[in-house]
């Protein structure tokens, strides 16, 4: 049981990255607004953290059934740890970290990096097929 909801969590990890992907590419400027929000009030920031261990722990429940368990295993244990260090962090550091990042990433930049999280997507399913 905890195999099949591990592998449909991370499928679903996979698929967001994919998806991810036309956000970039065609609303760069709602990608850049996003990116804003984050941390930007405790129900956000504490979501998204929360959220963001959901797939960590499918990446660590899945590993030694994938293709890579190494590669899962250490990248499922990085988010869960960064995840559980993130509720220490205080929001308002959180969130001034994003706004830094947004103003970084200008729009042309989300489309120029749109590849790789397409490239993530898809080694994420070929590591589970």
């Amino acid at each position: 049981m905890v195999e099949i909801l591990s592998k449909w969590t991370v499928i679903l990890f996979g698929v967001f990255f994919i998806a991810t992907v036309f956000l970039m590419l065609f609303a760069q400027k709602k990608a850049r607004e996003i990116l804003r929000k984050a941390g930007s009030t405790n129900l956000i920031n504490y979501t998204e953290i929360t959220v963001r261990m959901i797939p960590a722990a499918g990446l660590i429940g899945y590993a030694d059934y994938s293709r890579f368990p190494e590669v899962f295993s250490i990248v499922g244990w990085f988010m869960l740890g960064t995840s559980i260090i993130l509720y220490f962090v205080p929001r308002r550091l959180h969130h001034s970290y994003s706004l830094k990042s947004a103003e970084i990433l200008k729009p042309i930049y989300f489309r120029l990096i749109s590849p790789f999280s397409m490239l993530i997507g898809l080694a994420i399913l070929y590591a589970v097929f």
